[in-house]
């Protein structure tokens, strides 16, 4: 069923959906993603102290997605290191961010028209990223719902999902930072196309693969633009994850029921508790420490 039916919109579908990534597409994604590597926190460091150390994160951060997909499916997960294409082309990128002379090529990619640029073609490439997923989770498992989400979810996120395991390589141990307890925006967005598109290739959904592709590879990109341009990190769907927590997951309050304890004698010991009471023929009590006794065994 053909809902875009624009002779010009479909056209749009189709020629993006024979766009090829490399190498332009997939340079942008590398240099994007070694950028986010070398912002964090000590990786300037490591840089120094041990380049292998620096080389192999950014190689989780760039091909992070295909390694944790290739794990989920039980297939090899140095397999996407067969390309050696493109492992060197990343491994240029890497050595130009962290080391070029003067820091010209760092300098240059975080002027802001540039960046914008290229993490917008970086969007473009999480389109292909979760799609290959799914359709390789469906040529094994026809009808795996669920299996085609988490494929194209681990593919198009997969740095992110392996951020505790990357950290490890870089000497850091930050468990909560987990994604899967708190999730950050691309992890969010690349949940959402893999559902989207794992429900268009089980026909639940009347929608063409190239007209999908063109909805949510605008989508995403005009998101993560007018983030950039707002200057904003939160999440731009807080608002609906709010509501939908408050109605589906909020639990409400519960007291503990109030229970009558006025007719159960005192048994709490003080600092008058070591004196023997006295009546007046002179024997203590008896009676008392039983009914202590009887009262600890109800409560």
């Amino acid at each position: 069923m053909d809902l875009l039916g624009l002779g010009a919109v479909k056209q749009l579908a189709e020629g993006l959906a024979g766009l090829k990534m490399f190498p332009y597409f997939d340079t942008a994604h590398y240099i994007v993603s070694v950028m986010a590597l070398r912002e964090q926190p000590g990786a300037l460091e490591v840089s120094q102290r041990s380049p292998f150390a620096c080389w192999f994160s950014s190689m989780l951060y760039c091909f992070g997605g295909a390694i944790l997909s290739g794990i989920i499916m039980s297939e090899s997960p140095v397999a996407p290191l067969a390309n050696s294409t493109n492992v060197l082309l990343a491994s240029l990128m890497w050595y130009l961010v962290f080391y070029s002379p003067l820091d010209m090529v760092y300098s240059c990619a975080t002027v802001f028209p540039v960046r914008l640029i290229l993490t917008g073609m970086k969007e473009v490439t999480r389109t292909w990223k979760v799609l290959s997923g799914v359709t390789q989770a469906g040529k094994k498992y026809t009808d795996g719902l669920f299996v085609m989400i988490a494929v194209g979810w681990a593919k198009g996120a997969g740095g992110g999902l392996m951020s505790n395991f990357e950290q490890l390589v870089r000497g850091v141990w930050k468990p909560e930072t987990n994604e899967l307890l708190k999730m950050t925006y691309p992890t969010k967005v690349t949940l959402i196309g893999a559902v989207l598109f794992a429900l268009q290739q089980c026909r639940y959904l009347p929608l063409q693969t190239p007209e999908l592709m063109l909805i949510y590879t605008v989508f995403i990109v005009a998101i993560k633009a007018r983030m950039m341009i707002m200057g904003s990190s939160s999440s731009p769907f807080a608002p609906v994850e709010s509501a939908l927590y408050r109605t589906l997951f909020a639990r409400p309050l519960t007291y503990s029921p109030l229970t009558n304890q006025s007719s159960a004698p005192s048994c709490s010991s003080g600092p008058d508790d070591n004196r023997t009471p006295s009546v007046p023929n002179g024997s203590p009590k008896s009676e008392e420490p039983e009914k202590c006794d009887s009262a600890k065994k109800t409560d």
